[in-house]
């Protein structure tokens, strides 16, 4: 809702006036499910004094348990829908205000959905949407328009295939009688995506970086933080395969005598601390390498809560701080140098793990339940690692007589 349209923001119970088009509306929440009530008035002084005893009808019902679920009570002439339709001054069709449409569409998958899926998704559409010149469910061709003149292709088709879900919803609940998105998004060809590169660094290459991390390398003598400070971060990523959002996340009371309980993720777009990507916890060994690692770093005094790799003011690090002003810096400097073969992100740890335990013999259901993903995955995407395996030889040849 635009605060230029709005008389005053919803709260739990409240109800709150709503100019649209020069039309006053009432906006409130009951039970989870938010109302679009219009008044068919006109935004004028006298009549937002109507509106206002209406809204205090409602209000009073809704705080005395009386509210009127079926809306007949606090109708007006005009008829009472979820999204409300808009009449122009001209008598034109009715049109359905898109924006109203997501939210409710958005409330609706709240229930089903993560929190982090809702805010970095659907929070992007709506932001889309706010800034659409016409922002009308009937408006579908000018705002496909829009998006293409504005937006990459793969960008605009993603978000038209949001809107056609959204007004498929809409459908079923009958808030709407078309979906004017439908064929949109099919209309637009995008071009073959590259994969994304699960390329590993060798084992020279990951000596290379962590040497770099501890001992300085590349660090300004002026930097309040110094490379060494995210050494033990690195060569943790490298030991054990995990998302990053899965080291910042882990406490110490995910570190037990020779097990690390991976459980959670802080995903750094959001900054909300959620379960893991697969929704399932796991074990991690740890081996001698990795308890001397966590010995290191582990401070004297700790709660079980504090954060193993928290960021110097004590909050979960930003890794997409630290991957554009730490580790990118010091790995293109050693490609630069010969050092490393090429740059690859902070991700590809976890590719490095895994091929260089799949290049040494580990099975693959042992490594997918390692690092919290599936045999499938790890036998399609990281086959390569395994390419140069020989036929074994039995012995069976006989000399020739």
């Amino acid at each position: 809702m635009n605060s230029k349209n709005s008389l005053g923001k919803a709260s739990k119970g409240s109800v709150c006036l709503k100019i649209s088009n020069n039309r006053i509306q009432l906006v409130f929440t009951v039970a989870g499910q938010r109302h679009y009530l219009s008044t068919g008035l006109a935004d004028t002084p006298t009549n937002r004094k109507v509106a206002a005893r209406k809204a205090a009808l409602i209000e009073d019902d809704i705080f005395k348990e009386k509210f009127d679920p079926t809306l007949e009570k606090y109708k007006p002439q005009s008829k009472l829908t979820t999204v409300t339709p808009i009449f122009t001054p001209d008598d034109e069709p009715p049109k359905t205000p898109l924006l109203d449409l997501w939210t409710q569409y958005t409330e609706f998958q709240r229930k089903h959905l993560e929190e982090t899926t809702i805010l970095r998704d659907y929070g992007k559409i709506e932001k889309r949407i706010r800034k659409f010149p016409k922002q009308f469910l009937e408006d579908a061709i000018n705002i496909q328009t829009y998006l293409l003149k504005n937006y990459s292709t793969e960008v605009t088709k993603r978000t038209l295939k949001h809107l056609s879900a959204c007004c498929n919803w809409a459908m079923r609940k009958r808030l709407i009688a078309e979906n004017p998105f439908k064929e949109l998004a099919k209309e637009i060809k995008t071009k073959k995506t590259s994969q994304v590169s699960r390329k590993p660094f060798s084992r020279a290459c990951v000596a290379a970086i962590i040497s770099a991390f501890e001992h300085n390398t590349y660090s300004s003598k002026y930097s309040s933080v110094p490379h060494s400070y995210y050494a033990p971060y690195v060569k943790f990523l490298f030991h054990t395969g995990c998302r990053p959002e899965e080291a910042i996340a882990l406490k110490w009371k995910h570190i037990q005598k020779d097990t690390i309980l991976f459980c959670e993720a802080v995903p750094t777009d959001v900054r909300i601390r959620k379960a893991t990507k697969t929704d399932k916890f796991r074990y991690f060994p740890i081996n001698p390498e990795l308890q001397t690692i966590l010995e290191t770093i582990k401070p004297e005094k700790c709660t079980a809560d504090s954060l193993v790799f928290p960021a110097k003011n004590g909050k979960e690090l930003d890794s997409h701080n630290f991957l554009n002003r730490v580790w990118k810096p010091i790995v293109e400097q050693l490609v630069n140098e010969g050092k490393v073969r090429e740059y690859l992100p902070q991700y590809n740890c976890r590719h490095t793990f895994i091929t260089l335990c799949l290049e040494d013999g580990i099975p693959s259901r042992r490594v997918a339940d390692w690092c919290g993903t599936s045999v499938n995955v790890i036998e399609k995407h990281y086959a390569g690692a395994i390419a140069n395996i020989q036929v074994p030889s039995f012995g069976l040849v006989q000399a020739e007589l």
